[in-house]
């Protein structure tokens, strides 16, 4: 399954993902993890989810970042869930590539029975058509 947060910045939406991660976790039976451009959400979840920092590895670009995802499926085979918050910067993904890169999390998601619930800071009126059957807000 694939959500997506979408909205311009200053609106919420971490507050929103972090609020989903942490109540998901008494109902999820794997593990989670939740990426983010910095560690400074790290206090504001749950110990039970990873907080992955993304700037701490070199991803130069969409396919570093879906071949980085790859290594975090290979190496926890009870995951559930992935958290992305500031997706495209994290993705290093642009409006062009978006599209995309969110159809090989669709994949991933079929493939694998991962759920992934991404945060896309776009103006409504930005979003790809495409997209927008997984807005949740």
């Amino acid at each position: 399954m694939i959500q997506i947060v979408a909205g311009p910045k200053g609106r919420g939406k971490t507050k929103l993902l972090l609020d989903k991660v942490n109540a998901s976790v008494n109902n999820v039976p794997g593990s989670i993890v939740y990426l983010d451009k910095s560690a400074k959400h790290m206090y504001e979840l749950d110990k039970k989810v990873r907080l992955i920092d993304v700037s701490e590895f070199e991803l130069a670009t969409p396919e570093h970042f879906i071949g980085f995802i790859y290594g975090i499926l290979s190496q926890d085979h009870d995951l559930n869930a992935i958290y992305f918050d500031s997706f495209i910067k994290i993705s290093k993904t642009t409006l062009d590539t978006l599209v995309d890169v969110i159809k090989v999390f669709e994949n991933i998601s079929k493939k694998y029975n991962i759920d992934f619930v991404i945060s896309l800071s776009l103006e409504d009126d930005e979003v790809p058509e495409y997209l927008k059957q997984y807005i949740i807000n």
